[in-house]
This record gives C-alpha cells, sequence and structure tokens, in this order.
C-alpha cells in the first residue's frame, strides 16, 4: 500500500479546489483510502489518517467511520497517539452514542498516569463527552485529582469537575471540600479554576451558595492583592493584573452579595477601589469595570456605590467605541430600576444615542428613554421622541409609536396637550402604527367631554389633506362618525375656524370609502361613520342611504353584511334608527384590553401568535385593569365595550323576530333601544344584560373564591423561578370549575402577574377577573382566579398557559402546556 499523504499536504489540495465539486471529490478520494486502511487494521499511519479525518470532520463532511480508531490510538501506550485518539474522541463521540462508553476505563487508566501531559489529556475529554453514567463512574477519580500537589493537574481536574456538576449537579458535595482549598492557591489558573466551580455550584444549588458565603473575605483578599500587586509579566494584560481572574471574582462576588446585606457590606470597600483604580484607557480595563458595575447594581451596596456605578456607564456612553456604547446602553436598561434618579443624570447623554448611525445603539437608546419619562420631564422626552419616530427606520416605528401612547397617557400633563401628542405620532408614524394605539385612542377621545370638538375638527383637517395614512383615518372616521354634528358649530376662539358643511363631511368619507389605499378595516369605520351621520345631518340621509346601497353587493363579507344591516335600518326598522346609532357610552377600558372588538373581530396579533391554530386564546388582566366581568355575552353592545370573547353559538331563530335577528345582536326584545355596534357575531342565547352592564361600569373587582373542594386531586401546572401555580377542580355535568392559586415563594414580590389560557377550539373557555396583581413574597399571599370550561364532546382537556410578570425588574414571560390533567374531570 503506497504511503498516505501528510496532513499539510491534504489541505494544501483542499484549499485549491476551486470550486465545491472539486473538494468534495479530493475528500471522497482521500476517505475512501482512509477507510482501505482501516479495514486493512494498517497501525503505521493510523494517527496519521486518524487527523486528516478530523480535518476533514471540521469540514463539515461525514467522519463517523473514525470512532473505532480513536479508541484504538488511546489505548495506544505512545504520547503521540493518545494526543490525536483523545483529540478524535472529543470531536466524534459524545453522550448519544453508545460508543464512547467504550473509553471509560481507558480514561480511568490514564488519570492515574504518571505523565501529567497524558492525565491533562484525560481530563480534558471526560469533561467533554461525559454523560451522567460515565460522570458518576469517574467523579471519585476527578475528586482525588483536586487534592494533587501539581498545579497542572489540579486546574485540569477543577474544569473537568465543573462540567461534571453541570451535568450531574447531585455529585456536587464530592468536590465541595476539595474545593474550598484550591482557594488558597497562589496560582492563578488553579484560582481562576476554583472560581469558576465554585461559581457553578452557588448557581445549581441554595444550600451551596450560604455555605460559600463564608468565603467572600478570602475572595476580597485575592481581589485587592491583583489590585495592589505591581507589574507581573506573567499575568499583565496591558498594565492590568490578570484581569480574567478579577472578573472571574466579580461575578461571583455578585452571586454571593445578592439579597445578602452583610455579605454586600465586606465587599463595598473592594468594589470601590476597583472602579476607582482600574485604568480605562485600556479595553481590559473597562471590561473589569462592566463587571463591577454588574456587581454593584446586583448586590446591596451603598447608595454612593450606586451613583459611582452609574457614572461609569455613563462614561461608557461617551466612548467613541461603539461596542462600549452599546454595552452600556444594555447595563442601563438592565439596573435602571435600582437607582433611576442616577441614571436620569446621564438622560441628554442617551437621548444623543437616538441619533447613532448604528441600528442597535439606537434600538437600546429608545427602550431606555421610555423607562427614564416621568411626569417632570415627559414633555421634553416626547419632544425628542417625536423628531426620532420622524426619522427612524420602518421596524422602530411600530413599536415606538405603541410605546409612546402608553408613556403619554400614563404621564401627561394635561388632556389637550394628551390629544395633540398623539395626533402628531399618528401623522409622524403613519402606516407603522399599531392597531392598539387606534383602539386606545379611539377610547380615550371620549373621556374628554371638552375636547370632542377640537379633536373632531383637528382630525377631519388630517384627513381632508391625506386618506393615506390607515391608522390616522380610521381614527378620524371613528370620530367624526360620533361627533360629526360639532363639525358645523363655530368655533370664535380658534385661531383658524374650521368652516364646513354636511356635503364636505360627507365627501370625505365617501373618497376615503372608495379609494383604493384604504383597506377594508378602514372601509368599516368608514361606512359605520357615515351611518352615524345620517342621525347627525338628516339632510344627507338619502345620500347616506344610497352609498350604503352600493356596498352591499361588496366582494368582502364583513363589508357587505354591515351594508346590508344598515340598508335595513332605513327600511322598515327607520324608526329605531336613532336609538341603534346614537353615541357610544363612555367606557372606562384600560390600555392592556383587547382592541379587537373595536372592528368586529380584527385582531392586533399581539398575544394569539403564540398560540397554536386549535386554540382560542382567552386572556384575563389585572384586577386593577380591567373591570368585573360575569358571564360572557356576544351583543354587539358587550362586543364594543369590553373586549369580552363570545361563547358558543346557539341554533338561529326564526328570522321574523324582530331586526334584532337581523343584527344577530342576540339581545331580548327590550334592549332594543340601547346603542349598538352592529357585528357579524353568530346568534347565541340572550344573557344576563343588566347584571354584565354592571360588571363593566362598575369599579370594584371581582375576588375569586379560595381553592374549590373537590374529589378531583389538585394538580401542579407551572413551577418555576419561586412561582407555583396549582388548579383545583369542581365539576358540574358538562362543566368544569377550575380555581387557579399562584404562590411565590421568593424573596421578591412577583408584579403585574397576567394569566393567559388556550383551549382547542372543541372546548368553550370563560376566565374571571384575578383576585389581584401582585404574588407577595416567602409564600405570604396568592393570587387567584376562576375558569369555566364546557366540554359537549367529553374530550380530553389540554391546556396551553402563558404567564407574564415583573420579577426584581425584570419581565419575564414563561408558557407551558398541561397535559396531565386527572382522569376524573369528565369521567
Amino acid at each position: 500500500m503506497p504511503t498516505p499523504i501528510r496532513l499539510r499536504d491534504l489541505i494544501r489540495q483542499i484549499r485549491a479546489a476551486r470550486t465545491a465539486a472539486d473538494e468534495r471529490s479530493v475528500v471522497q478520494k482521500e476517505c475512501a483510502y482512509i477507510r482501505t486502511t482501516f479495514r486493512e487494521e494498517d497501525n503505521t499511519f493510523r494517527c496519521r489518517n486518524v487527523a486528516k479525518l478530523l480535518y476533514i470532520h471540521m469540514l463539515g463532511y461525514p467522519a463517523h467511520f473514525g470512532q473505532l480508531e480513536c479508541l484504538k490510538l488511546i489505548a495506544s501506550p505512545r504520547f503521540t497517539d493518545k494526543r490525536i485518539g483523545y483529540l478524535g474522541a472529543m470531536l466524534l463521540l459524545d453522550e448519544r452514542t453508545d460508543v464512547h462508553l467504550l473509553i471509560t476505563n481507558s480514561l480511568k487508566n490514564d488519570m492515574n498516569h504518571q505523565t501529567q501531559f497524558v492525565v491533562g489529556l484525560a481530563l480534558c475529554t471526560l469533561g467533554s463527552i461525559c454523560s451522567p453514567e460515565m460522570s458518576r463512574d469517574l467523579a471519585g477519580e476527578v475528586e482525588k485529582l483536586l487534592k494533587s500537589s501539581n498545579a497542572y493537574i489540579k486546574k485540569k481536574a477543577a474544569l473537568c469537575a465543573f462540567h461534571i456538576i453541570r451535568k450531574v449537579p447531585d455529585l456536587m458535595e464530592i468536590f465541595i471540600p476539595a474545593t474550598r482549598s484550591l482557594l488558597t492557591e497562589k496560582n492563578h489558573g488553579v484560582l481562576m479554576t476554583a472560581v469558576v466551580l465554585i461559581t457553578i455550584m452557588c448557581e445549581l444549588s441554595p444550600d451551596t451558595l450560604a455555605h460559600f458565603k463564608k468565603l467572600v473575605p478570602n475572595l476580597v483578599r485575592i481581589l485587592k492583592n491583583l489590585i495592589m500587586a505591581g507589574y507581573s509579566p506573567e499575568h499583565d494584560v496591558s498594565g492590568v493584573s490578570d484581569p480574567f481572574l478579577q472578573v472571574k471574582i466579580l461575578r461571583l462576588l455578585r452571586i454571593l452579595g445578592k439579597n445578602d446585606s452583610e455579605a454586600s457590606e465586606s465587599m463595598n470597600d473592594i468594589l470601590a477601589q476597583v472602579a476607582t483604580n482600574t485604568e480605562t484607557s485600556k479595553n481590559v480595563g473597562n471590561a473589569i469595570l462592566y463587571e463591577t458595575v454588574l456587581t454593584i447594581m446586583d448586590i446591596k451596596s451603598e447608595s454612593g456605590l450606586r451613583v459611582l456605578a452609574v457614572n461609569i456607564l455613563g462614561r461608557f456612553l461617551l466612548n467613541t467605541d461603539k461596542n462600549i456604547r452599546y454595552v452600556a446602553l444594555n447595563t442601563l436598561l438592565r439596573t435602571v430600576h435600582a437607582d433611576t434618579q442616577a441614571v436620569q443624570r446621564h438622560r441628554s447623554t442617551i437621548v444623543e444615542c437616538l441619533k447613532d448611525p448604528d441600528v442597535s445603539i439606537r434600538r437600546r437608546a429608545m427602550e431606555l428613554c421610555f423607562v427614564l419619562i416621568n411626569t417632570n420631564n415627559v414633555r421634553t422626552m416626547m419632544k425628542e421622541l417625536l423628531a426620532f419616530l420622524e426619522k427612524t427606520d420602518p421596524e422602530f416605528k411600530p413599536i415606538c409609536a405603541s410605546k409612546m401612547f402608553s408613556a403619554a397617557e400614563r404621564y401627561a400633563p394635561g388632556r389637550k396637550w394628551h390629544m395633540d401628542t398623539m395626533m402628531k405620532v399618528l401623522t409622524t408614524a403613519g402606516n407603522y402604527v399599531q392597531s392598539d394605539v387606534v383602539s386606545n385612542l379611539v377610547h380615550l377621545i371620549p373621556s374628554s367631554n371638552e375636547l370632542h370638538a377640537y379633536m373632531v375638527k383637528q382630525l377631519f383637517r388630517a384627513i381632508s389633506e391625506d386618506i393615506s395614512q390607515q391608522p390616522l383615518v380610521q381614527v378620524a372616521a371613528w370620530t367624526i362618525g360620533e361627533y360629526g354634528d360639532l363639525l358645523l358649530q363655530p368655533d370664535a376662539e380658534a385661531d383658524d375656524p374650521l368652516k364646513v358643511s354636511e356635503d364636505e363631511v360627507v365627501n370625505v368619507l365617501e373618497r376615503v370609502l372608495a379609494s383604493n389605499l384604504s383597506d377594508i378595516v378602514t372601509k368599516e369605520y368608514a361606512i359605520n361613520a357615515l351611518m352615524k351621520l345620517s342621525t347627525r345631518f338628516p339632510n344627507s340621509e338619502p345620500r347616506v342611504k344610497s352609498v350604503v346601497s352600493i356596498y352591499g353587493s361588496h366582494v368582502n363579507m364583513e363589508l357587505q353584511q354591515r351594508a346590508v344591516e344598515y340598508h335595513a335600518l332605513f327600511g322598515r326598522y327607520d324608526t329605531m334608527r336613532a336609538g341603534v346609532l346614537e353615541r357610544m357610552p363612555l367606557c372606562d377600558i384600560k390600555k392592556n384590553m383587547s382592541s379587537a372588538s373595536l372592528h368586529n373581530g380584527v385582531s392586533n396579533g399581539s398575544d394569539e401568535d403564540l398560540m397554536p391554530d386549535d386554540m382560542p386564546v382567552s386572556k384575563a388582566k389585572p384586577a386593577q385593569q380591567q373591570q368585573q366581568q360575569q358571564e360572557q355575552s356576544s351583543s354587539g353592545l358587550l362586543d364594543i365595550l369590553g373586549g369580552l370573547s363570545a361563547p358558543a353559538p346557539q341554533p338561529s331563530r326564526p328570522p321574523e323576530n324582530n331586526l334584532l335577528d337581523l343584527l344577530d345582536l342576540g339581545l331580548p326584545t327590550d334592549t332594543s333601544t340601547m346603542p349598538t355596534s352592529l357585528g357579524t357575531q353568530p346568534p347565541i342565547a340572550p344573557a344576563p344584560v343588566n347584571n354584565v352592564l354592571d360588571s363593566l361600569f362598575t369599579s370594584q373587582p371581582i375576588i375569586a373564591p379560595a381553592l374549590l373542594k373537590s374529589d378531583i386531586p389538585l394538580i401542579t401546572v407551572f413551577e418555576k423561578n419561586g412561582l407555583k401555580v396549582d388548579f383545583s377542580f369542581e365539576r358540574n355535568g358538562d362543566q368544569l370549575t377550575i380555581s387557579l392559586a399562584a404562590n411565590n415563594s421568593s424573596s421578591q414580590s412577583m408584579d403585574n402577574f397576567m394569566f393567559q389560557a388556550a383551549v382547542p377550539k372543541t372546548f368553550q373557555l370563560q376566565m374571571m377577573s384575578p383576585s389581584g396583581s401582585t404574588i407577595p413574597p416567602n409564600s405570604s399571599g396568592q393570587i387567584t382566579q376562576i375558569m369555566r370550561i364546557n366540554n359537549p364532546t367529553k374530550q380530553l382537556l389540554r391546556m396551553r398557559l402563558r404567564l407574564n410578570y415583573s420579577h426584581g425588574g425584570v419581565e419575564i414571560n414563561e408558557q407551558s402546556e398541561v397535559n396531565n390533567f386527572p382522569t376524573s374531570v369528565w369521567q
């Protein structure tokens, strides 16, 4: 057999290939030759062939046929063979293959080898490919090597122990005694690996965390020696003594000092020294300062130290390096809750970052600006954000517009300023405005009686000039429909009074309906507005009737049905038209509620995206963010007022009952004079409307009962980060009542808690209001909530959950699926 080519020659051939096909040809030819030598048990060049095979594997070609050859090299007494063999094992083997178990005995033998480099190879390989079984078999050997007098072996053993603990946390106790002694070593490599090992132990076990808090003085002493030590060529990086070890120690101190006043107090001084003595002209110093800032903000540090940390981030913002500016903004965003006033001092610098050419910096600066808005600076910040909204990329405009609306609603100094600001947002963001802004504005405008005339005139002026911006046109059309009669009233106080006739108002809405720029939702708003104007402008009634009749044959089913139903109001039901189309009553709908019902089922798509297609979403808001909601009704009035989810459709009634049958409102006949929304909901059985209306306008939240008592066992559906959610059950025929209880065992409260659920379409889900939105810490209280599920088909229940809450200033979103409901639920 000819002598095989060397690895460098193979690399040269592959790099010389001009096309991918030429490269594959070279690789396939060499792989065929390597397979032949493996079959012939050629030991002379096995090491060389495996090395070439590993290079081929790194290029992405299959090389699994070399696994057993790696095992043979590992068993060889020669160090050069073992080195290639162990390298091949780390690349070609993993815990999913049974082959890796065959090297367990070789690893054990090599860990007891006289040569430290062989021991190091075995430890590196074990850390790379260890499975739970292999970890349990060899953990004792690794623990012995941690006590070795050889610093090289100690370092390798500590890294191997790190991987074993991460794979099998139960083995942690074996390594704790040996790990404590490692902190007394003077070798920097051993110290660093010891700190890494202690860090993973503290992250995985609260008991171990409490045990290692005693070592805080030792870590402080090591860090102080690093800062105060003179120049050391072996560990110096750009004038900083062993920055890698400093960063590792600072991270461990952050874990040990979190929520611990005593430990935090003992490290305050050293953190101040690091923050003031570290060189900032080099990037390595900035890395240490960054880690110091995170540590200061995470522990219970002094207020002066927190101000110092924020000032460090402020200096980062002035750095010419874009990466450092991004890190500063990202860190400020994470830590702003710890000391908002200190961050406010750097507000002007943060606002300047909105003009940065880098898209990532602009995004983080925008998010941070919204966090910094308060009642004192809302005017200035909104002005800056409007300028940003006008010039920013399209990808930023939807989220920026939504956040601006939320901020204005929360901090607006006055109603008129609020309305003017939102008008600017609508005209600036244009078609990038999300539907939630439109729906919230539609709820906001009726709440200010004194501004109705002002807003309707401003919006009329805007769409008279431009009807291409759909969100603006939708808000304007709704407002004109409700308050169009105010357009005709003189405005003596205005600098530029608006003089408009009935025909001009109708012309604008007709233009919106006829425009190719208008989408279906906008046309729905426009035809609703025209219909309402038929009662505000009596002279325009024939014209409106003519326009409505035209759209009775529109290709879009929703628009067609609206037009047909509206046209019927001009005939035999004309006496009811004024009552049906009168102004909507004021309704206190909070910004969190769904805007889908505003235009009969057009959803903003924010929550349903994460739910499967066959699971309708049912949302529950915090108690202070929604009105009392009892039995569901899909009447048109409730559809507009509450965002209530529709219950199961009932069989249709005879068509000769009255107008309500035609409109599918599902209301009793004595409610026909109520203001309603003419929607397309399926006909349903009448609901106790008075009770539902009372629930919509009451200010007291529902207090859900405690856990239900039943013979069906309680189950835990979610448990993570201290949050535990239990379900208890009570069944009554086809209806299952589920009582949710959410408990918080962590040391910090969970705020803005919101629970959402989805079930398959064969089920009917109704959710009551929660008992609150904050879960107290340390299991000192809980949130309860009631769900009712109808299952007429008696199918197995499955449910998808989504939980949103703030914990320690961090927004957390979790999802889970429940498939383990007790069998007795439907039996």
